[in-house]
């Protein structure tokens, strides 16, 4: 199983720096919002940044679940590359706030959510429902941990919302891996794919204004 290298220094931590507007979408019996485009945009480069970097996240990882699902190793391999060398680039943007130390003391807490979407989607083409629903579990309580190291790190994150971004987002790759083994109806994939880039700008967004809040004069 691939790992994310010593060297990649917050890796997927942006994406769990969520607050309460991004848990309020997020009821199963509501049709999201796009609550990030009316939300005070503090730092408009910065914002653009952390959404590119954050679809690149998701793109990556569901460019390996297709390869996974085609049953194409050598495509399976290049994407999981990808997806590690998506998150040094978000790692360089945010250890440039938090320094290294912050970065390698998070590390290997935030590795496990890219190690937790591999083995769910491996679970998933195996048709493994039993195993899912243990990596969906794993993935949770490293949400915990993951969040009290970003709350403890930023005051404008806190560590409730944050936990439940995460969760929320394993939800997302969930549904859709489901939806792809399956081979469910493209226009149901298609649906959910959308939400999950809709959910993923959330985060980037809210991650971004907690940052511009922190450290005002570096954001700019």
């Amino acid at each position: 199983m691939k790992t994310f290298p010593r060297s990649g220094a917050i890796a997927l931590g942006v994406m769990l720096a969520v607050g309460a507007p991004f848990a309020a979408a997020h009821h199963a019996d509501e049709t999201p919002t796009n609550a990030a485009a009316t939300a005070t945009v503090t730092a408009p480069k910065l914002h653009d940044a952390m959404r590119a970097l954050w679809h690149g996240h998701i793109v990556t990882t569901r460019d390996y679940a297709l390869a996974v699902h085609a049953g194409d190793d050598t495509a399976a391999t290049k994407a999981a590359d990808a997806v590690v060398a998506n998150a040094k680039d978000i790692a360089n943007a945010v250890a440039g706030f938090y320094g290294e130390a912050g970065g390698q003391g998070i590390l290997e807490l935030l590795a496990g959510h890219w190690q937790g979407v591999q083995a769910l989607t491996q679970a998933a083409k195996a048709g493994d429902a039993a195993k899912e629903e243990a990596i969906v579990k794993t993935l949770a309580d490293n949400a915990g941990a993951i969040a009290k190291f970003l709350a403890t790190a930023n005051p404008n994150l806190p560590e409730d919302a944050v936990r439940g971004a995460l969760v929320m987002h394993t939800v997302d790759h969930k549904a859709q891996l489901d939806m792809m083994m399956a081979n469910a109806p493209q226009a149901q994939q298609d649906e959910s794919w959308a939400r999950m880039q809709e959910h993923m700008d959330m985060i980037a967004d809210t991650l971004s204004d907690g940052i511009a809040k922190q450290f005002p004069d570096k954001a700019k």
